[in-house]
C-alpha cells in the first residue's frame, strides 16, 4: 500500500522585501521562502511547498497582519497572471523595483557611479498584448496555469485594445485559434491571430468581415513560422522620431508611447555628441531615427522584417545617408573590435536573455561610449561585468517602469572607457 504523502507544513512569517519574479520574501529556518501576492512587514500564515532555487515556495492561507499594502485596482489581480504587484502601497512598490536592480548589481559585484529614481508611466497606455483564445474566452493565463482568465477589465492595456474583446470572443470556435497579438499602431491596430491549422474560403471571409466592423488597420493569420495577412485596410505605421514606420506583422514596439520616448531620449542623453554611432538590436529603429537627428548610425538587426523596415523608412525621409542598416544575428555573429574600432558610440537593446557574445566583442573594442538597453535587470548586470572586466566604467543606470505592476524593470545605462 502506498504511503501517504505527509501534511504540508503551514507556518507563520514575516514578510521582508519584494523577490525579482514579484513575490514576497520570508526567512524559514535559514532559507528564503516565496509567498505571492504579499508585501513587506506582512504577517502572514503561509502553508510551504516544494523547493524553489535557494528556498521554498509556500502559499498564502491567512493575512495576520497588513504591512506596506494598497487595493488592487483590478477585481482580476490574484487569478491574472499578468500583473504580481497591484496590491502595493506606492513606497513598497518603487522600493521593490529599484532593489531589484541594486540586487542584480551587487551579484555581479557592481557599482553605478549613479542610480537615478524610477521613472514612472500611465496607467492604460500599453499598446501591445497577446491575449490567449479558447472559445468565448479571451484573457490572459492565470499564474502559474494554462487556465485562461476572461478579461473583462484591465488597468494596463489601452481602451482601444481593450475594445478589441468582443471581436475576438466573436471569432468562429471551429477555426482553432489559440492566441491574437494585437498592437496599437498610430493608425489603427494591427491584429496577428495565431490558428491550429490554415483557414478555408468561408474562414477567411469572416476575418475581412470582422477586420471591417473592429475598423482594424490589418489582420492577419499565423500557421507555426508562416504569416498571412488577411485584410490590410491601411498600412500599420508608428511615427519614430518623427519618421513614420510601417510595421512588419510581428514587429516588435516598446509598451507604451511615453517609455519609448523617454527611453530614447535616455539613449541619446548619454550618446551624447558622439558619432558616428552603431545601433545593435535595433528593431524598427526606436533609437536609430532619434540618433540620426545628431549622428550617422549604422543600425544592426536579425529580423529580416525590422531591416526591411528601418530601411524603407529611412529611404522615405531622405536619411538614406544617415542611416545604414544590416541584418545579421548578433549572438551568432557579433560586431568584432576590428568592426566596431569606427564607432564612437555603440548602443545595443538585446532580448531578455541579454548580448553576452556581443559584450565580449564590445569589451574588446576601443569604442570610448556604450549605452545598454535592457528588459532584463540579471542579464544587464552579467552583460556589464563583462564590459568592466573590459576596461569600462559603469558611470549611469536609469530605471523606467515600462511594464506596470509587472515583475519586469527596464533600464539604460552608460559606460565609459577607463
Amino acid at each position: 500500500m502506498p504511503r501517504a504523502k505527509p501534511a504540508a507544513e503551514t507556518v507563520e512569517l514575516r514578510v521582508e522585501r519584494i523577490g525579482m519574479r514579484g513575490d514576497g520574501i520570508a526567512q524559514w529556518r535559514g532559507e528564503p521562502v516565496f509567498i505571492p501576492f504579499t508585501a513587506p512587514g506582512d504577517v502572514v500564515r503561509a502553508r510551504l511547498g516544494p523547493k524553489r532555487g535557494d528556498g521554498r515556495s509556500a502559499e498564502l492561507r491567512e493575512l495576520i497582519a497588513k504591512g506596506a499594502r494598497a487595493d488592487p485596482p483590478c477585481a482580476h489581480f490574484g487569478a491574472c497572471g499578468g500583473c504580481a504587484l497591484q496590491h502595493l502601497d506606492e513606497a513598497a512598490y518603487v522600493a521593490a523595483k529599484r532593489q531589484w536592480l541594486e540586487t542584480a548589481l551587487a551579484q555581479q559585484h557592481l557599482e553605478a557611479e549613479r542610480i537615478a529614481p524610477l521613472t514612472r508611466f500611465t496607467a492604460r497606455t500599453r499598446r501591445r498584448a497577446r491575449f490567449q483564445l479558447k472559445g468565448k474566452r479571451v484573457g490572459f493565463h492565470a499564474r502559474g496555469s494554462h487556465r485562461i482568465v476572461d478579461l473583462r477589465e484591465c488597468h494596463v492595456l489601452h481602451p482601444r485594445l481593450m475594445a478589441l474583446l468582443p471581436l475576438l470572443r466573436a471569432f468562429p470556435a471551429a477555426a482553432g485559434a489559440t492566441a491574437a497579438s494585437a498592437t496599437l499602431a498610430d493608425n489603427g491596430i494591427d491584429l496577428l491571430i495565431d490558428l491550429a491549422h490554415a483557414p478555408d474560403f468561408p474562414l477567411l471571409e469572416t476575418m475581412a468581415r470582422l477586420a471591417e466592423e473592429g475598423d482594424l488597420a490589418r489582420l492577419s493569420w499565423r500557421e507555426g513560422d508562416r504569416i498571412t495577412p488577411v485584410a490590410e485596410r491601411r498600412k500599420p505605421q508608428v511615427i519614430l522620431s518623427g519618421v513614420a514606420v510601417v510595421l512588419p506583422e510581428d514587429g516588435f514596439l516598446q509598451p507604451s508611447v511615453e517609455a519609448e520616448t523617454a527611453l530614447a531620449a535616455a539613449v541619446i542623453d548619454l550618446v551624447g555628441a558622439a558619432e558616428p554611432v552603431a545601433d545593435l538590436y535595433a528593431g524598427i529603429g526606436t533609437f536609430s531615427f532619434a540618433l540620426a537627428r545628431g549622428a550617422k548610425v549604422h543600425a544592426v538587426e536579425g529580423h529580416a522584417g525590422a531591416v526591411v523596415a528601418l530601411s524603407q523608412a529611412a529611404a522615405r525621409a531622405g536619411l538614406a545617408r544617415t542611416i545604414s542598416a544590416e541584418k545579421r544575428d548578433l549572438a551568432a555573429r557579433p560586431l568584432e573590435a576590428e568592426e566596431l574600432a569606427r564607432f564612437e558610440a555603440v548602443v545595443f537593446d538585446p532580448p531578455y536573455a541579454g548580448a553576452k557574445e556581443q559584450s565580449r566583442a564590445l569589451a574588446g573594442s576601443a569604442v570610448p561610449r556604450i549605452v545598454a538597453v535592457s528588459c532584463n535587470p540579471a542579464s544587464f548586470a552579467r552583460d556589464a561585468r563583462i564590459l568592466v572586466d573590459g576596461g569600462y566604467r559603469l558611470t549611469a543606470v536609469a530605471p523606467f517602469d515600462a511594464f506596470l505592476w509587472s515583475a519586469n524593470l527596464e533600464l539604460v545605462a552608460g559606460f565609459e572607457r577607463s
